[in-house]
Order: structure tokens, then sequence, then C-alpha cells
């Protein structure tokens, strides 16, 4: 039985672009809390609470049919008034709230008693346009002016916050049948209604960052149906590869990754139009990041390639093309992060944009080459080979920054990153008797990436006629592929080093980080069967997913945001790993656990990560606070075990789609409809058969189609 479980406290998100509403499950915002109307990292609505002659409504309950739209229902408790108490629970309050540009709430209060019910409607709401950093962390300064104004002639506060150049605000119309006054920090509403009447209220709320309005949508929130988000949604859902399964935990773990992608969707405008990356997850991390933002592109590849034009093309933008130490920049490199706020704004902190990334320059790569191969466009080629020739440059010359032919990173910036990996909580990288590891650091994985990024463009750069620079890329891959192998190889310790330290000296600590060596394709065939044989082990898999780190380490704990809990993300790029090297039913173990975890949250929705708990030790996954949810790379998870099951193969080049299927008996049938390899088009049906799976084309070519039987296992 599935129990519904939801992350942190209970709560309402809803969001678009950059803009983020996270309320009570009420609909509305307690004073001194994380909570409010966040806007390109800043917090414009800090308190909005409602209420009837200073008595606080009762909430009933609330929900988010789509991620721009909620809606709460509240009742009254006893109302004193000078003609007699309005009885408990005789008025019914809906709120709803939609975003799209700004925000548009309606307010309705119908009278279900027997009397007259004459009070005030009182709205206090505060802005205290606090950086997102702050508001996390819970340590607020301010640094400028907030100024607050009422018009009554147009029935419209302002609320607006200046430090010098940096300014926030917003401006909230109301529009009701009884007029709304200000006082005392309150807009307040005379009601006065009879048994049986309703009554209405809009309030339009307009975001403003400096001269740019984002203006709120005029209409009630009852028409939001009918919106551009709910277009758009819907094209979303109709663009992309869809799937059918009669495992139900499955099948819904695909389709709430969909809309959760949909939701993470950030526009960016460039001259060649709208360019959409995901946002990393919310409620924190509505914002532009390299590493995310490539690899939910590559986990997203086999169901829409919006992602991957997206990244490319923005981050491409974003490249350094100089050195800054106070941000990690060099030349060459691909963004970790970039923020909009105060803190950004007057570089107090170094995301404007901040470097500190060692793998996402090479990701960037890989994703370049994975497109190239869903699409078979030159094109594609075209436009971006000069940004990735500046990351194979910066490879060579920064990211191996001792000469020694391994990639490595160090901080440079007074508050950058001390570890640059896809585990960057500081505490990520410690050796096997739980010492942190300090200074410059090798990570396995990272050579893996680099060397998936030549080998990809070894085939890029035969592809573009350059044969001499298409040799020098195998030729740099085989030797890396040689090396890695004899360094950070331990026969003693059965598997590869976590990393090298400064000293080069090997740090044996098991970690799933070793899983993305097999999806890199860096590892000998002869030796994956030790590093699935190890990841699989009682310490490292808990039956919900391989863990961060091993549970005999000293650091182990299972709720430790990098030492111990599960990751969905890792999981999945591991099960493309196992599926690789031929692994398909522990590949398939995976997929189970992970997508078997999300049907116990709530929308089943899986989080950023949760506890490493063992299955043996709970019937269901325990949460870990502070996870984001929705979490792109934790929705792009659920494409990834589908390309793993299925070995999805694109050969847009050469008109192929190469498919090598295992399903496993929880899952015997699948079908895959609109699946799309260059410019032909898939419907896909996979059937178990014993233990072989077989494979229909509906539609398609079927001669485009290649089917490689699986090993048995």
């Amino acid at each position: 039985m599935n129990i519904d479980i939801q992350v942190g406290s209970p709560k309402l998100v809803i969001h678009q672009g950059e803009a983020v509403w996270l309320a009570d499950p009420d609909g509305q915002v307690p004073s001194e809390s994380e909570r409010g109307l966040l806007f390109r990292d800043t917090r414009l609505i800090s308190m909005w609470r409602l209420y009837a002659n200073f008595a606080e409504w009762e909430p009933l309950n609330g929900g988010s049919p789509t991620h721009f739209a909620m809606r709460s229902f509240l009742t009254n408790p006893k109302i004193p008034t000078q003609d007699g108490d309005i009885p408990m629970r005789t008025l019914l309050l809906t709120l709803s709230r939609w975003m799209e540009g700004g925000v548009h709430e309606d307010i309705d209060i119908v009278n279900h008693g027997q009397a007259r019910a004459t009070f005030n409607l009182d709205l206090v709401m505060r802005s205290d346009f606090a950086d997102l950093f702050e508001v996390k962390s819970g340590r607020l300064v301010r640094r400028g002016r907030i100024v607050t104004e009422w018009s009554d002639a147009d029935q419209r506060m302002t609320m607006s916050y200046r430090n010098g150049d940096f300014f926030r605000g917003l401006t909230m119309t109301a529009r009701a049948s009884s007029p709304a006054a200000s006082a005392n920090g309150r807009i307040s509403f005379a009601l006065d209604l009879a048994p049986g009447q309703a009554w209405h209220a809009c309030l339009l709320t307009d975001l403003h960052d400096g001269p740019e309005t984002l203006t709120a949508p005029t209409g009630c929130t009852s028409d939001c149906g009918g919106s551009v988000s709910a277009a758009s949604l819907a094209a979303w859902r109709a663009a992309a590869t869809k799937l059918a399964a009669p495992n139900e935990e499955f099948y819904r773990f695909f389709h709430q990754a969909i809309d959760d992608l949909a939701a993470l969707r950030l526009p960016y405008a460039r001259p060649e139009g709208v360019a959409v990356v995901p946002a990393a997850g919310l409620p924190w991390f509505a914002a532009l990041f390299g590493r995310d933002s490539l690899i939910v592109a590559l986990q997203s590849a086999p169901v829409t390639l919006a992602f991957a034009h997206g990244a490319l093309a923005v981050l491409g933008d974003w490249q350094a093309r100089e050195r800054d130490d106070s941000r990690d920049a060099e030349p060459g490199k691909i963004l970790h992060e970039l923020r909009l706020g105060e803190l950004a704004h007057f570089k107090l902190i170094p995301h404007t944009p901040y470097y500190g990334t060692a793998d996402a320059t090479p990701l960037y790569l890989v994703l370049l080459h994975q497109a190239w191969r869903w699409t078979g466009d030159r094109a594609l080629l075209d436009r971006h080979i000069e940004t990735a020739e500046r990351c194979l440059t910066w490879i060579d010359e920064c990211g191996d920054r001792d000469g020694d032919g391994f990639q490595e990173y160090q901080t440079r910036a007074p508050h950058g990153y001390e570890n640059m990996g896809w585990k960057d909580a500081g505490d990520a990288v410690a050796y096997p008797d739980g010492t942190l590891v300090r200074g410059p650091k090798a990570l396995c994985e990272l050579q893996g990436y680099v060397f998936a990024a030549w080998t990809g463009m070894a085939e890029i750069f035969q592809a573009l006629g350059r044969t001499d620079e298409a040799i020098e890329m195998r030729a740099k891959a085989s030797a890396l592929f040689e090396k890695f192998n004899d360094v950070f190889w331990d026969e003693d310790f059965g598997g590869y080093a976590y990393a090298l330290d400064g000293e080069k000296q090997k740090v044996l600590t098991s970690v799933s980080n070793v899983g993305h060596l097999l999806w890199s394709g860096i590892v000998p065939p002869e030796r994956a069967a030790k590093i699935v044989a190890r990841l699989m082990g009682p310490d490292m898999f808990s039956g919900w997913g391989i863990r961060t780190l091993s549970a005999d380490h000293p650091l182990y704990s299972p709720i430790a945001y990098h030492n111990g809990s599960v990751w969905p993300h890792d999981n999945g790029l591991i099960a493309q790993g196992f599926a690789r090297y031929g692994f398909h039913a522990e590949a398939a173990v995976l997929a189970r656990a992970v997508s078997g975890a999300a049907a116990q949250f709530a929308l089943h929705q899986v989080p950023e990560l949760y506890a490493g708990l063992a299955s043996t030790e709970t019937p269901f996954p325990v949460q870990v606070p502070g996870a984001n949810v929705p979490q792109a790379w934790a929705a792009g998870s659920a494409f990834s075990f589908v390309a793993a099951l299925l070995g999805l193969e694109p050969d847009a080049p050469n008109g192929k789609l190469r498919l090598t299927p295992s399903l496993p008996d929880w899952l015997p049938e699948l079908t895959l409809r609109d699946v799309r390899v260059g410019d032909q088009r898939f419907d896909l049906r996979f059937r178990r058969d014993g233990e072989a799976t077989r494979v229909e084309v509906l539609s398609g070519d079927a001669a485009a189609v290649v089917v490689s039987p699986a090993p048995p296992q």
C-alpha cells in the first residue's frame, strides 16, 4: 500500500519560470518562515495571511491541480461582531492562485449561515525582499530600503526594494465589489453577506525586476485551463515520447517525470528564439545550472530533445572566456550556477555565474555527441563546434592542472567549493578512515566523463571530415583508458579508487561514483562484474537504491546529503552503465527499487534524494529534510531506467535505432510511442517471452530498428 510521503513539512508549491510561490497547505505564508513568493532569487512576499475581524481562518484542505495553479479551502472560527457572533464554520472561503508571468489570486466567500454576516476581511502581507541564499540560511541582512505605497483611486499597493542599482518590487491591484482600504499594514474589505450570498475579489500581482515587469493574468483562476501555461503543458505532453505499461508504479513514475520536467522549464531568450533549460529543482534551485542541465538533457533525450538544444545553446552563451579566480572561471569552462539576486548582483557571492564545477565541461561534449546521435543534424554540430573546441582546450590546459593526464580540481575562489564533482558537499570526499581529502582531487568519474567526451568528439570530427582531429581524439581516449585502468584500479581493494588525492595517492573509499565509470565506458569488460557486484553488495544497495557511500564507512549516515543517502539520478546512470556491460538483471533491480520508492511519495514525485535505510528496516523510503521536489535529474531518472531496460542506442547519422531490450518479470510488457530518431518516428512494443524480450515495430520503418539479444544472465 502506498502512503504518499510528503517531503518536508506540508506545503503547497506553484511555480512558473523563475517564480515560485511556496505556501502552507491553506495557501498562506506565516511570518518567520522560509516560505513566500520567490522571484529571481529574491523573496518578494514573506508573509501572506487572511483574517476575519482579526481572527484566523481555519484551513480545510488544498491542492495543486497543476504546477502553475492551486486552490485552498478555509472556514471561519466564531467571529465576534457588534451585531453578535458569526457562528463558526458558517463561512466558506476559497483561495485560488494562478501564476503566469505575475500572479492572479481569487478570494471567494460564501455565507452558508442563517443570519447576515458583517465583518472585515483583512489581508496582511509583508515583503522582506531577502536574497534566496539568506532565506535558506535563516540569516537575513537588510541592505537597502523598502517602500510601501497605497493608491485608493487605483486600488493598488506597491511594495519595492532598492539598494543602489538593484531593484525588485511588486504591484498588487484589488478588484472587488466592495472597495479595499489600507490601514495598519493591511488591505481590508468590508463585507456584509446575507444568508447564501457570495462575495468575490481578485488580486493581481505584477512582479518587477528593474525596468522589467511580469504582468499578472487578468482572467480569474477558473480560466487557467485555457491559459498559455495549460496549452504549453499539453503541447509538451503531446510532443514527448509516451509510455504504456501494465506496471502502474513504473507507468506513473514515467508520466510524473514528464510533468515535473514540464514544470521545471526555464525559458531563455536568444537571438535565434527562446531556448528552454531545466531548473535544477524547487524551491531553492529555480536557476540555470551547468551539470544539472546537461545530465537532465542526457536523461531526457529519448523523450524530448528540447533540453538538449536549450542546454547546448544557453550554456554555450555563458562559457567562460577568461580566467577569474574569484569565480573559479577559466577559458572554455562551462558554468556551475547563475544567480540573479542581490548577493550575486553586488558580487557578495561568486554566482555571477560561478564556474566551480569540474564535470560540466566534459559533459557538454558528451551531450553534444548524444544530441547528434539522436538527430543526425549536421547543423547542430556547426552551431556548437566552436564551444566544443573551447571545452576541449579547457580539458587539456585547465582540467588537467598538473599535466599528469588526469582531471583534477581545486578552488581558487575565496568562497569557492571544496568539491566540484556531482557530490559537491564539503564532506563528500573522504579517506576510508573518515578523514576528509583536501587539496587537488582527481575523481574517478571525471576521468570517465573525459573518456566519453573524447570518444564522442572523435565521431563528431570524423563526421565533419576533420580526420586528423578524429584520430587525435581516439588516441587521447585510448591513452586515458590505459592509464586510468592502470593507476585507479586496486586489486587488493577489488575495484577503482574513488579519487587520487593531491599526492596522487588512491582514496580507496566505496562510493556510488564508480557506477558512472560503467556509464562512460572506461571500464574493461573483464572488470565490470566486480564493479556491479560491489555496488549491489548489502553495504551499498539499500533495497531502495544504491547508496552514495558504503554503510560500513565511518562517515555513513542514511540521511547525509552525499554520505549514505540514495539519489535517483545516480541510480539511473548506474543502471545505464549496468546495461551497457550486459548486466540487465541488475539494471532492472535498480529500476524497480527507485520506481517503487517513487510510488510511496506524494504524486509519485521522486525527490532529489532519500534516506539510505535498508528496505529490510523500513517498508517505505524515508525522506531527507531539505530535499528538493520536484527535482529535474531525479525526475529524469525515469528515462534513464527506460533506456537501460530497452538498451536504447540512437544512431540517427546512419538512420538506425539500436536496441538491446531485457524486460524483467515485474514489467513483462512496455510500449513506447513517438520515439524520434532523426527524421524518423517509431512506435514500439516490447514483450517478455520467457527469458527473451521481443520487439514489435507498430509504426515506422522496421528495417531501421536493429535489435540485439541481451546476453543471458
